[in-house]
């Protein structure tokens, strides 16, 4: 269950930003950016995360945690790094004299995210999110130019490029077997990573069909023949019915084929 920031029962009369700071001088707290509603942060572009208004300590601590939580990224991952965003400027938090960054159970630091900072010492214990934003860079195809949507892809629509590989929730394609001959199921900028989610899904037989089924197993592989009892599309589990009337359900592969894994 997530906690809420517990806002602080000192009375809070309108106060500047150089004031706040002699205040929490005074009180002997370490004032860090939960005070963001009041700090300037600086112009930003409208793709990017704000930055961080954080203490440099404390956002280097989020940073080694965020980048700890990625010490052995995916293949084809050469370098990652981590953009601090910033916490909700409508928060008011006591000030603070340790203020200690987590993880939230069940998050993954991969793409846009959150770190947890918990205040655990100071008059008011607290509990807020600070939104982060991992980046895994490493080569895939990108789109040499513009390419509408439904168009065929050819070899030379696509260049390789160094790409945000944690930027979509798809994999980027770095093949380009893999994508030369697809359909886009939507238009591509220049400069766009290809996704596996920007193309069309493949129908790889019919209904009715007679399809190989192929079962592959630690160190073994069985082939036989069935009938498939729904198209083939692929991504998609898929039954057929073999020689012997026994219903199996595998992912298409290949045209005509069906693949098991025992």
């Amino acid at each position: 269950m997530e906690a809420f920031p517990i806002r602080s029962a000192w009375p809070r009369p309108p106060v500047t930003a150089a004031l706040a700071i002699r205040i929490a001088r005074v009180a002997g707290f370490t004032l860090f950016a939960a005070l963001a509603g009041m700090l300037s942060i600086g112009d930003t572009r409208a793709d990017e995360p704000a930055r961080s208004s954080l203490e440099p300590e404390l956002e280097q601590q989020v940073r080694s945690l965020a980048l700890g939580a990625n010490a052995a990224p995916p293949p084809g991952v050469t370098r990652v790094e981590v953009v601090v965003g910033q916490l909700d400027p409508r928060l008011h938090l006591a000030p603070c004299a340790k203020v200690e960054p987590y993880v939230p159970n069940g998050t993954r630091l991969w793409g846009k995210g959150r770190i947890g900072l918990r205040c655990t010492d100071g008059p008011s214990r607290w509990n807020v999110f600070l939104p982060i934003t991992v980046r895994a860079w490493g080569r895939a195809l990108v789109a040499a130019d513009a390419i509408a949507s439904g168009s065929v892809l050819k070899t030379a629509d696509l260049v390789e490029a160094e790409v945000d590989l944690a930027a979509d929730m798809t994999p980027a394609i770095v093949d380009p077997e893999q994508a030369v001959g697809r359909t886009l199921a939507q238009a591509l900028k220049p400069g766009q990573s290809l996704r596996q989610g920007q193309l069309k899904l493949r129908q790889w037989f019919a209904a009715g069909e007679t399809v190989r089924v192929v079962a592959v197993g630690a160190g073994f592989t069985l082939e036989s023949e069935g009938q498939a009892l729904s198209n083939g599309i692929e991504g998609q589990p898929t039954r057929v019915r073999t020689e012997s009337g026994r219903v199996l359900t595998g992912h298409p592969v290949a045209e005509r084929r069906l693949e098991l894994a025992l």
